[in-house]
């Protein structure tokens, strides 16, 4: 089914999967700065992924991953990056598709992306693109109060026909 017009919310997906290849290339070449780190949910259904067995038995629909302290090998591709975390002193080395991305989080500056999937997903429909919805609070002004306007939230399917 041919869409006319443009497809915004596809646009912006992708973009938004841009941005976290680019955080974590940077990651790669010189390491987490400060006090970044990051919580990124992905679904563990997804064709493209790859890990272990006993972590898919173990988070059969979505996992969490953390990094911060240790990783390794961290390569980033078109499509998907890879990388080798630790389970209880087990390195496990994980391939993660950007399309398995769910939200993408990092507390340090209270950023935060979520990618959302529509209802027919799992039917492999290639008409039915995920939403993306983004979170950014404004820079810290130094004055150690919280925002009192909370974070900007846009969701992108509102706009979507």
């Amino acid at each position: 089914m041919a869409r006319s017009g443009l497809d915004y919310g596809g646009m912006m997906h992708r973009a938004m999967q841009g941005l976290i290849a680019e955080v974590l290339r940077q990651i790669a070449r010189e390491g987490l700065p400060g006090d970044h780190h990051f919580f990124i949910t992905f679904d563990t259904r997804d064709d493209g992924v790859e890990m272990a067995a006993w972590l898919r038995d173990r988070y059969p629909e979505e996992m969490t991953i953390v990094i911060q302290h240790w990783f390794d090998n961290l390569t980033i591709q078109a499509d998907h990056f890879t990388i080798t975390l630790n389970f209880g002193n087990q390195p496990e080395p994980l391939k993660i598709p950007f399309d398995a991305l769910r939200t993408f989080v990092d507390p340090s500056v209270e950023f935060g992306l979520r990618f959302e999937t529509q209802d027919g997903d799992e039917d492999g429909d290639e008409d039915e693109e995920a939403d993306a919805e983004y979170q950014l609070d404004a820079e810290d002004d130094g004055d150690d109060k919280p925002p009192s306007g909370g974070a900007d939230v846009v969701r992108l399917d509102r706009w979507r026909k």
